[in-house]
């Protein structure tokens, strides 16, 4: 393996767009109350602009009615931080894949994922990915840099105006590794949490598992969920999927782990792409069950979404229900995944933001 196929493992170089005026959205209800008074308006103008830009999705200034004409014209070039819709497609159930154009042109991809129970958005957290796992879409295209608080909050005020319906779930398993833009994913689980009203434990962030960052969450103190892409029951086949394993080995990813049960007192959710003939045998489903055994965790089985760049393959649900099947015998709490959106490209693993994309 190239040196270039271990070195998503690095924290990439974070190259965010410069802002002459720090969009509104994303900042909290002190932050908006100091901005309207530094714009000469009274301070419950503040409250005002706070439930138009959470509740009502405003996406300029200019929108907010019960502001004066006169301000309004004023400042209805200030940046609210809003991204332009560049293509909505819709899958057969239901499921809906936006590619959202950013204020540097660069597009990233975000999904509606409704129920009849509740509407879900998978959020991305980066543009492109630098992890590079082999089975999946978004790390094909390779890096570009983090997204801002305000371009993960857009994502889902997009989805909730788009269905005219409340977001009640939100996991942060889109484009690109969630902890190498740690700090930003907390602000937005803030965010999320107490200006649109989305309670912490309907929040997911999803990892492959970087170095340290797992225990700095903790730290965090976050009820949200914690979601570890393991796709694998030992370390060459995650070294074969997952680049960056060379480097966190499956041992030192558990441990860390662990420390995160032991601290949060949260159990894990651990995230298991079944490829056929790769990992889906059921003595990989033993051996998985082995390194959880009393774990505080519950183990999410995907069958594989193709994509074009590999030759990798869907199992036959009948080893899917083994494998299920197997890790229940050992007592590891498991569920499959419901696959959504698969027509679209819409599903996990199939997310990217490609130049024929773009095009649409």
């Amino acid at each position: 393996m190239t040196d270039s196929a271990i070195a998503p493992l690095a924290h990439p170089p974070t190259v965010e767009p410069e802002f002459a005026r720090p969009p509104l959205l994303g900042m909290t209800l002190p932050e908006l109350t100091d901005w309207v008074q530094t714009q000469g308006q009274s301070a419950y103008r503040g409250k005002q602009l706070y439930q138009w830009l959470y509740q009502q999705g405003a996406r300029s200034l200019a929108d907010i009615s019960v502001f004066s004409k006169a301000w309004r014209a004023e400042v209805q070039d200030y940046p609210v931080g809003r991204s332009q819709l560049h293509h909505r497609s819709v899958a057969p159930d239901g499921t809906i894949k936006y590619l959202l154009r950013l204020s540097d042109g660069h597009i990233i991809e975000t999904v509606g994922i409704p129920t009849d129970q509740r509407l879900t958005v998978c959020v991305s957290s980066q543009v492109g990915c630098p992890m590079a796992c082999d089975f999946c879409a978004t790390g094909k295209g390779g890096y570009v840099r983090n997204l801002a608080l305000h371009e993960i909050i857009d994502q889902v005020l997009t989805v909730q105006t788009d269905f005219e319906r409340r977001v009640a779930n939100v996991v942060f398993m889109g484009m690109g590794e969630p902890l190498l833009n740690r700090e930003t994913v907390v602000a937005a689980v803030h965010c999320l949490n107490q200006a649109i009203g989305i309670s912490q434990r309907s929040l997911t962030i999803s990892t492959v598992g970087i170095p340290g960052q797992i225990r700095r969450l903790a730290t965090a103190e976050l009820r949200a969920t914690l979601a570890v892409s393991l796709h694998a029951s030992n370390q060459p086949i995650r070294t074969q999927l997952i680049p960056s394993a060379r480097q966190y080995p499956l041992a030192d990813l558990l441990d860390e782990c662990r420390e995160y049960v032991q601290q949060t007192g949260r159990r894990v959710t651990f995230e298991y792409i079944l490829l056929a003939e790769v990992n889906d045998e059921p003595e990989h489903a033993v051996e998985l069950a082995q390194h959880l055994r009393g774990f505080q965790s519950h183990v999410n089985l995907i069958p594989y979404n193709p994509i074009s760049e590999v030759d990798y393959q869907r199992p036959p649900t009948r080893r899917v229900n083994t494998f299920l099947q197997t890790l229940h015998a050992h007592h590891i709490a498991a569920s499959v995944r419901q696959t959504r959106g698969l027509e679209k490209d819409a599903a996990c693993g199939q997310l990217r933001a490609s130049k024929i994309q773009a095009g649409q």
